[in-house]
């Protein structure tokens, strides 16, 4: 029996958890100021870059002090700048519940071969962060992508810690309020809450970072694109718009359109409310169901953007090819875009909920994965 589908759909489907949906008001008209065909070391591509620079320090509300830097290769050049950059005279407190925070390990132990702790969790649950050794460097993840569990709080990290802490929030950022205070050096890269084009990341280094960097040279040799010192000073120009290699310009314009919408609505706060509005849309949804929930296991660690679920019903035999076939009908009636469940997550899938998407499109597209779910059992009964 064919099932009636929905009325409405989503104005706009796009729910991957990266590249991200733009900011609603956006269109290519927003990039036609950017400085095309001209080097980035000019001044306006200058004053560009530091207008990034300095609209990302104030939505995110970084202290004076700490330096905010354009870096290459997205989140992932971030942080491996700041693991091959910083670590290394100290012991070192790997912590993980989901695969880019395990991929983090493998640099770490594998690569670099730094002594090592290595602390990891399961899919949907969290490490206990109070257990480690704060006197250690500790490397994390704020919110983990590919499980869809974050960190409740900062208040496991004391302040007179001796190691530093470095965290990975590429898809925290601009969706949840970060303790600086806590966070020695964070990355991320624009193209998550912010909906900005990929191949940028973001790294913000505290005055205790700083010190590190200045103060300790690894045993190992820095790529060019790694080195954040010369002659045992940082290299203040990556802070203020003098990045290592070339940026895209085009990229760099799209991100700005992105801040300054932020900015327009309300900065943080707004970007906020609107992450936990969409993620609210979705728990709410699976409250009232018996055959979906939240991968996370603790309400208290459940992200807001990236929201990962997974099929609970007894009638479901193999739940990777399940959730698949859900995914793929979805998309087929173009109302949810790439939400399959990362490659080496639970079989599940995965609703981006950051700020740039619109609770009205998460509501829209809620009755359809019922629709997709249902007609999935049913074909399931009739093959059977």
């Amino acid at each position: 029996m064919a099932l009636t589908k929905p009325a409405s759909r989503p104005a706009n489907p796009r729910f991957s958890s990266g590249p991200c949906a733009k900011p609603p008001t956006w269109s290519l008209d927003a990039l036609a100021d950017a400085p095309l065909g001209r080097s980035h070391r000019a001044a306006v591509g200058k004053k560009k870059l530091k207008e990034a620079i300095d609209l990302t320090a104030e939505i995110l509300r970084v202290p004076a002090g700490y330096r905010v830097g354009i870096v290459p290769a997205s989140d992932t050049g971030a942080v491996e700048m700041a693991l091959w950059s910083l670590l290394g005279e100290r012991h070192v407190e790997m912590v993980a519940w989901e695969s880019f925070g395990s991929g983090w390990v493998t640099d770490v132990v594998k690569q670099l071969k730094i002594p090592a702790t290595s602390h990891v969790a399961d899919y949907g649950q969290i490490v206990d962060m109070s257990s480690l050794n704060y006197d250690h460097d500790v490397v994390f993840t704020w919110n983990g992508t590919t499980s869809g569990v974050r960190m409740p709080s900062g208040d496991a990290i004391p302040a007179d810690r001796k190691g530093l802490t470095i965290c990975d929030a590429t898809s925290a950022a601009f969706a949840m309020d970060l303790p600086w205070d806590k966070l020695d050096v964070v990355t991320f890269s624009w193209q998550k809450v912010m909906g900005g084009e990929g191949a940028h990341g973001i790294l913000i280094l505290s005055p205790r970072a700083v010190e590190r960097l200045e103060s300790y040279a690894p045993a190992w040799p820095l790529p060019k694109i790694f080195r954040l010192t010369s002659k045992g000073k940082l290299i203040e120009g990556i802070f203020v718009g003098e990045t290592i290699n070339t940026p895209s310009m085009l990229c760099v314009e799209d991100y700005l359109f992105a801040l300054k919408w932020a900015k327009s609505i309300g900065g943080l706060d707004a970007l906020i409310h609107r992450a936990n509005a969409n993620a609210r849309a979705v728990w709410n949804f699976c409250a009232s169901r018996d055959w979906i929930d939240n991968l996370a296991d603790d309400k208290a660690t459940r992200s807001n953007t990236s929201v990962c679920l997974k099929f609970t019903d007894a009638r479901i035999t193999d739940g990777a090819a399940f959730a698949k076939a859900v995914a793929k009908r979805l998309e087929s009636e173009n109302v949810a875009l790439d939400v399959g469940a990362y490659r080496d997550a639970p079989a599940g899938l995965r609703i981006w909920c950051g700020a740039t998407v619109e609770t009205s499109d998460v509501e829209a597209m809620l009755p359809w994965l019922e629709w997709a779910f249902n007609a999935e059992i049913e074909a399931l009964t009739e093959a059977a």
